[in-house]
């Protein structure tokens, strides 16, 4: 399960609470288990947090097998395991590297590791690329989505990317002011985003309608100096508030009460003498815009 939302939504306080990282009331049910009534040391989970936050005096090969050695293994037992956990990551020859010695992506690959030799019920991963290159991101994800699959435990990855949660993920629990907003299968919470945050995400428009919400691509979105005609179609006004390069368009965001996004052409961005706080008109058709209820999906519809 991907778990997004804005910045303070309360994702990292979900994932700490379940690791047991801060105290905390209620439930947290795996079978017949409550997590949270669980003494610390006995709970089986992983945490993997952004950053690495590697044992920095340790070489690659006791950070892995650090958790089995605190639950009792022997030396050998516990290095066995974790030279095939950094064998699996192709990492197996950077075992007795410190993490100085390491590039962000190999530590990451350690973290990721450590957290899945001790054979946890429950993976945490706290944004696990963050900070790292777009190429490094693009490798590690492939490589812990193949891990992910024949993980057998639970998942929970918080993430502000929505590649993360589109390839990664069977669900997605959507936080907003630590409360639940929307849970679904990562293609319908796509389609049918219900808070602004998610549909900036997936590079969509929200626009509340009584108890509709309305959705619509910023290429569907028509700019214009003065008010456009036809009862067709939808329109807001406001000021332009950042243009920026978007593949071969140009992407405005517009304070247009909701804040909107609309892509043009440069020869159009020109010839409209499109610049920050231009006042201009979007439009829609009606016919570009999807409709649906602002609460279904929301609340508690997962397990």
């Amino acid at each position: 399960m991907a778990i997004i939302g804005p910045n303070g939504a309360g994702k990292s306080s979900l994932l700490h609470a379940v690791a047991g990282l801060v105290d905390v009331t209620g439930h947290a049910r795996l079978g017949d288990t409550d997590l949270l009534a669980t003494p610390v040391r006995e709970r089986r989970v992983g945490l993997v947090f952004q950053g690495q936050l590697l044992f920095p005096h340790l070489s690659a090969v006791d950070n892995v097998a650090f958790g089995l050695r605190a639950r009792g293994e022997s030396k050998a037992a516990a290095g066995a395991v974790a030279r095939e956990w950094l064998e699996r990551f192709r990492i197996g020859d950077l075992a007795e590297r410190r993490p100085r010695e390491l590039s962000g992506g190999q530590a990451q690959r350690v973290a990721i590791a450590r957290a899945l030799a001790t054979d946890p019920d429950v993976l945490l991963l706290d944004e696990p690329f963050t900070g790292l290159d777009v190429s490094v991101q693009m490798a590690l994800r492939i490589e812990l989505g193949q891990h992910l699959r024949d993980f057998p435990g639970i998942a929970l990855l918080v993430t502000h990317d929505a590649i993360d949660a589109l390839t990664l993920a069977d669900r997605v629990l959507v936080l907003d002011e630590g409360q639940v907003a929307q849970v679904g299968p990562p293609a319908e919470v796509a389609a049918e985003p219900r808070t602004a945050h998610v549909a900036r995400l997936v590079g969509l428009n929200l626009v509340a309608d009584g108890d509709d919400l309305m959705a619509f691509t910023p290429d569907a979105v028509v700019v214009s100096r003065t008010e456009p005609e036809g009862s067709t179609r939808l329109r807001w006004h406001g000021p332009i508030a950042t243009l920026a390069p978007h593949g071969d368009a140009v992407r405005l965001l517009v304070h247009a009460s909701p804040d909107l996004l609309a892509d043009v052409t440069p020869a159009a961005a020109t010839e409209l003498g499109l610049v920050p706080g231009a006042e201009v008109w979007l439009s829609t058709k009606a016919t570009a815009v999807s409709r649906y209820g602002a609460r279904a999906g929301a609340g508690g519809t997962g397990r």
